[in-house]
């Protein structure tokens, strides 16, 4: 087995050298505590032998539990894994290639478990491969097991100390997620999305086999959902909710509706409309009283990965769509600022935030009252259908490309900041198969599971210690803006945005686990069970990535114990994930 990295010809003899190391690395820490032994390979297009029985199943729209329920009383029963004809079949199934999925797949094949992971798109490593260079990693000493060896082996690769590295190039971690895989001999199955209505087929509260859109059939012991969306969850009818509690539902006093937050928001008062009427962009609404729930979602973005290098900078394109009109809100926005603080010179960074990455790139992400996080456009699409997210993809596409491309050539623009924005471009060595543009939109929350347990704001503060904890947090409670409004005054404000610091807390096994009756063999360590202020900052991809390593570890046990994911025994969960690493406690 040949293992290497598509690296750029021009670096030196130096990271050269470091290349080399990493294969060798990768493969001691794989290897060694011995991965699946069964042959294996990555496979992008199956061929179906069996055909797939058509069962009604709960579909992508389905309604989802606004509230949790009482715990159930009476636990199901252990059952024992029954033969079922299907095209493919594994011991563990990971649904959606994402950093957690791929921990997921990785702590499974080194318990000498055969895996497959069923990735929708055509690559690996979810956002942090999709742009989000710029890691939101929060107390690194909470980050340890797989996690930790993930940016131990970007380290090896960045610098020779073999330090951590958490910034790293979109195109270096998806060959490392590719590395892993090919080494630990999981399965890929790539372009493998569940079939859309009815994907999923259950016998009770097991989940028997899952299809795919082009029919193929496969069954596993266990299936671990690590999508941003939830769909294997939500198929598999598994309670869930979307958008924000009230104050009341779990007596958080941070959720629902918030009051106007001074971060990233309007500083100067700034009117709501123009001679025309209302300013695009803007609900033509006041906010609801503080505390009250809705179905509204944090926004979503693109994180691009960008640089000011002319050898390696494709300049901002117009987009088909290209509108002007949508940014005005921006512009006298843009003016505002200027006039308020003295006529200063403005630049990128008022406008956009940018995480420095190697080689002289950029993570850019959203700042400001107005920016790259595209406000109310995120509402529709966790339980919209694959093609109505398609053209929501779309939508945040033509969005930021049409406001790179007004504030760096927009005659109205103030001149300074049009010449500094027009300094920069997408990195040309990035997603050359993609136009250099990120293959997947940040999904900052969709669905969030509701099972016997949901995490609360409680949980990250005064009942932050767990009998059951697997790894630990520590990032801000991060909601971006959730909708951008018009205040009793006429001006324009932006609502939703919370920025609140958390101490390190333990992140428990319930939150993996679906209500008994709905599903015995299912793990969902992305859209975990939490309100949406505990979401908010257990959403950062490390910890997704802990608890993707948790989730393929107690798959382990499930099946040796011959029981379902909600009765291991979780104190041999605890000590398994001890004993690869993991952090579980703080000193």
């Amino acid at each position: 087995m040949t293992l290497s990295f598509r690296r750029k010809a021009q670096k030196s003899p130096r990271r050269n050298y470091r290349l080399r190391l990493l294969p060798l690395a990768v493969l001691l820490a794989l290897l060694l505590p011995g991965c699946g032994s069964f042959s294996s390979h990555e496979t992008s297009s199956p061929t179906p032998s069996a055909s797939v029985t058509e069962t009604p199943q709960p579909s992508l729209s389905a309604s989802p539990s606004p509230e949790p329920s009482e715990p159930a009383a009476t636990p199901a029963p252990t059952e024992t894994y029954p033969e079922v004809e299907a095209d493919y079949s594994y011991d563990v199934i990971v649904y959606g290639g994402t950093p957690s999925g791929v921990m997921a797949a990785l702590a499974a094949s080194r318990e000498k478990l055969k895996v497959a992971i069923l990735e929708p798109g055509r690559h690996l490593g979810g956002i942090i491969t999709g742009g989000l260079g710029y890691s939101d990693v929060g107390n690194i000493k909470v980050i340890g097991g797989l996690a930790k060896e993930f940016f131990v082996w970007a380290g090896i690769y960045y610098d020779d100390g073999g330090s951590i590295v958490y910034p790293i190039e979109p195109h270096f971690a998806e060959e490392l997620f590719s590395l892993i895989v090919e080494a630990a001999r999981i399965d890929v199955y790539y372009e493998h999305r569940l079939r859309e209505n009815d994907g999923v087929q259950k016998s009770g509260s097991r989940i028997e086999w899952i299809a795919t859109e082009d029919n193929a059939t496969f069954t596993a012991k266990v299936f671990i959902d690590c999508s941003y969306e939830g769909d294997l969850m939500a198929m598999s009818g598994v309670s869930y909710t979307v958008g924000r509690e009230s104050r009341d539902t779990y007596g958080e006093s941070l959720a629902g509706v918030t009051p106007f937050s001074i971060t990233n928001n309007f500083s100067y008062d700034l009117s709501a409309y123009s001679a025309g009427g209302l300013l695009p962009g803007i609900l033509n609404a006041q906010a609801a009283e503080p505390g009250t729930g809705d179905r509204k979602l944090p926004a979503y973005n693109f994180r691009l990965c960008i640089t000011a290098d002319p050898d390696n900078r494709v300049p901002f394109a117009r987009p088909d769509h290209y509108d002007s009109s949508r940014y005005e809100l921006l512009l006298q926005w843009l003016y505002l600022l200027k006039e308020s603080e003295g006529g200063r010179d403005l630049k990128i960074t008022d406008v956009f935030s940018l995480g420095k990455l190697p080689d002289g790139k950029y993570d850019l992400n959203s700042k400001g009252p107005f920016s790259s996080d595209w406000v109310g456009g995120s509402w529709q699409y966790p339980e919209a259908g694959y093609d109505t997210r398609d053209t929501i993809i779309e939508e945040h596409k033509e969005y930021l490309q049409g406001l790179l491309y007004f504030l760096a050539n927009d005659e109205s623009v103030p001149e300074e900041l049009r010449r500094d924005i027009s300094r920069w471009g997408l990195a040309k060595d990035e997603y050359t198969d993609h136009d250099n543009w990120p293959y997947q939109l940040y999904i900052r929350e969709a669905r969030r599971m509701v099972g016997n347990f949901v995490m609360t704001q409680k949980d990250l503060d005064m009942e932050s210690e767990k009998y059951d904890s697997v790894g630990m947090a520590s990032y801000n409670i991060d909601s971006h803006q959730v909708q951008r409004v018009i205040t009793e005054d006429g001006f324009v404000k932006n609502e939703g945005e919370l920025q609140v610091p958390v101490f390190p807390y333990q992140l428990p096994y319930r939150i993996l686990l679906p209500k008994e009756e709905e599903a015995i063999n299912l793990l969902v360590p992305v859209c975990v069970s939490a309100s949406h202020i505990a979401y908010s900052s257990i959403r950062m991809e490390p910890q997704f990535m802990i608890l993707g390593q948790a989730a393929g570890a107690a798959a382990k046990l499930a099946i040796v114990e011959d029981c379902s994911v909600q009765k291991v025994d979780v104190s041999a969960l605890r000590e398994e994930l001890n004993s690869q690493g993991a952090v579980l406690e703080l000193p």
